[in-house]
């Protein structure tokens, strides 16, 4: 006899494949339901929306005004100071011609202001990837016997990397970035910062002959190994750059509205290195310089693309690997100040605007741009309201291309790598390391696969190792899903895991579990094998016959989905307990769970009876039961 008063579970006619299928699509690649503020507007509208959502220059641009423009010309302006000497370092991180890195400041920014969603995101080239197209490309192609070769290889890694983040894009994959987890990101961030602040040991000593490796024992070795050629003019001058770059670093961290003096930093560097290296002749003193850099704007570049077949696994894996990671720390990037004025960007526009600037980037003389932290920071700081501001950057790249870029010639290798090491010792976050050893040492184990991976192999195996050991711990929780026994919380309705709250009290006779996962294939069985052991558990707590177990409630609020395989389980799971006299009873299974149950018919197999909307509920109805059964035996 049921308890009367039971609320009763709604077992609804199961949706038509086309329904469901729909909900999972829209799920999985619309989780925000862009669209549904325009359901009920009129079709005009609703294009209007539609271009807008697409398009977000056309959301902003309509209400842009005066006001405005003046913070962005402010920040363009000081964005630009940023990007010309980080332009030049970074084309010689990437073993490529200075003038690329300039070029790669100019088309990009347009483009993004056109596509991208972040208001305060400022695009150009970043050290990481520089270093990671110069070391995966430079293996195929040398960049000192073929040069042109080289170069024509590095557009065509761009042209797929535009490619593949453009797909990800309109494709609403966006989920793939956050397999790149936070903690593969810091450490791979650390590795990569290191090996790339050894590398310019190069500039630093005045090195001429040096390693086409990245790994730091490789490195050290080659500038050890080169102690003949070591300048102590050009380790005296970097010193000095270096010490000034660090100082005003410092004074932005210690006064913050002194933000703009470590922006210009930079700049003031390459200027003043470029008078030092033309009044001193530094160049008969061992102190290199950058050399020729042609007048002119992005001269085009996409019959220049290299689709041999020989090259083409190398720049495809080149495409990839820097698309992915460079499009994690773009977005990671323009979220994280997102975040800072209560806003959203989206992912997947991010993607596409990416994808659009390498794209029309390695048609136009241009490498890999994302989003750079230091730049992007400077952009924020200064003020910025608008993606305009990087419109005005574009233009002022385009102004020292016509007339100033000759004029960056002098400028002393040394400098180029005094900025970069100084931009990177700020992406060493020690501080988060420690944080994860003391919260997570799983989360820190993945961060140090990154880091030793990245300092000690290469850039791409380090990388691998952590996603592999983060893929790892994901099908471990999906192979072993929590489970937990419930108790009820005295003078409540509630019932909680009973580890956590000690004081919860368990029901006689009833046993309550509680699963927190999906139910696949993979896990089924040590699901099965997780409750069998619950109950002989909590039978071998007491040899009372009046403490056995007589019904086990499942608890599926937390389960989102089930297979066949996990269907079979509780079916065979239900034998099992039959045959040890234990009613199996489930209490609130979602909406997709239930279907797939009534479509295999399992709820006629227990009975509908046996589905109950609350804990509350079944532990009132088994309470019920075990009182009747109990004075049917009395009576007996």
């Amino acid at each position: 006899m049921a308890n009367p008063s039971r609320q009763a579970v709604n077992f609804a006619a199961p949706r038509g494949f086309v329904t469901a299928f729909k909900a999972d699509c829209k799920e999985t690649f619309f989780p925000d339901d862009p669209f549904h503020e325009m359901k009920h507007e009129k079709p005009l509208n609703k294009l209007k929306k539609t271009i807008q959502y697409f398009i977000p220059l056309f959301e902003w641009l309509p209400n842009y005004n005066l006001r405005l423009f003046r913070y962005d010309l402010l920040a363009g302006i000081t964005i630009t100071s940023l990007a010309i000497p980080q332009g030049i370092s970074y084309a010689k991180l990437a073993s490529i011609p200075p003038i690329y890195g300039l070029y790669s400041s100019f088309i990009p920014p347009f483009v993004y202001s056109i596509f991208g969603s972040s208001k305060h995101l400022a695009v150009g080239t970043v050290a990481a990837c520089s270093l990671l197209l110069s070391e995966t490309v430079g293996a195929k192609a040398s960049p000192q016997d073929d040069p042109t070769l080289y170069l024509h290889l590095i557009f065509t890694a761009t042209f797929f990397t535009g490619i593949f983040q453009t797909a990800l894009g309109f494709l609403r994959l966006g989920i793939l970035v956050d397999f790149l987890s936070h903690s593969t990101i810091t450490g791979f961030m650390g590795g990569t910062a290191i090996i790339i602040c050894l590398q310019q040991l190069k500039g630093m000593f005045g090195l001429i002959h040096f390693t086409t490796h990245t790994d730091v024992v490789s490195v050290l070795g080659a500038v050890f190994r080169h102690r003949n050629e070591w300048r102590w003019e050009s380790a005296v001058v970097g010193i000095i750059f270096l010490a000034f770059l660090q100082f005003t670093r410092y004074l932005r961290q210690k006064r913050p509205k002194l933000f703009w003096v470590s922006a210009i930093a930079p700049m003031v560097v390459v200027v003043v290195g470029c008078l030092f290296a033309f009044f001193a002749h530094a160049e008969k003193h061992g102190i290199q310089i950058v050399g020729e850099l042609k007048k002119g704007l992005n001269p085009p570049s996409i019959q220049y693309l290299n689709f041999d077949p020989q090259y083409l696994p190398v720049t495809v894996r080149a495409g990839l690997i820097t698309g992915l990671i460079a499009m994690a720390e773009g977005i990671a990037i323009g979220r994280s100040f997102a975040i800072m004025k209560s806003e959203q960007t989206d992912g997947n526009k991010e993607m596409i605007a990416f994808g659009f600037m390498n794209i029309i980037g390695s048609f136009t003389s241009c490498y890999l741009t994302t989003g750079p932290f230091s730049k992007t920071a400077v952009n924020f700081n200064a003020g910025c309201r608008t993606a305009m501001s990087n419109v005005v950057m574009g233009f002022c790249m385009m102004l020292t291309l016509l007339f100033l870029a000759p004029l960056f010639r002098y400028t002393p290798l040394v400098a180029l790598s005094a900025i970069i090491m100084s931009a990177m010792l700020g992406l060493i976050n020690y501080d988060e390391m420690i944080h994860l050893f003391k919260v997570d040492k799983f989360d820190f184990v993945i961060c140090m696969a990154a880091f030793l991976g990245v300092s000690f192999i290469s850039m791409d195996v380090g990388l691998m190792l952590s996603v592999g050991l983060a893929l790892l711990r994901a099908l471990l929780y999906v192979a072993r899903p929590a489970a937990c026994k419930l108790g009820k919380i005295p003078n409540s309705s509630l019932y909680r895991d009973t580890e956590q709250y000690p004081g919860s009290t368990p029901i006689q006779g009833v046993l309550v579990l509680q699963l927190g996962s999906p139910i696949y294939f993979a896990n089924s069985t040590y699901i099965r094998e997780r409750i069998l052991r619950y109950i002989k558990e909590e039978q071998g707590v007491s040899d009372s016959k009046t403490d056995i177990i007589e019904h086990l409630l499942l608890d599926l609020s937390g389960v989102s989905s089930i297979d066949m395989t996990g269907i079979e389980t509780f079916l065979e799971l239900r034998r099992i307990l039959d045959s040890k006299g234990i009613k199996l009873s489930i209490v609130n299974p979602r909406i997709e769970v239930l279907e797939k149950m009534t479509l295999a018919k399992f709820t006629d197999a227990i009975g509908k009876e046996s589905f109950y909307l609350s804990i509350e509920d079944a532990v009132q109805n088994c309470r019920f039961s075990l009182h009747s059964s109990k004075t049917t035996m009395e009576e007996a």
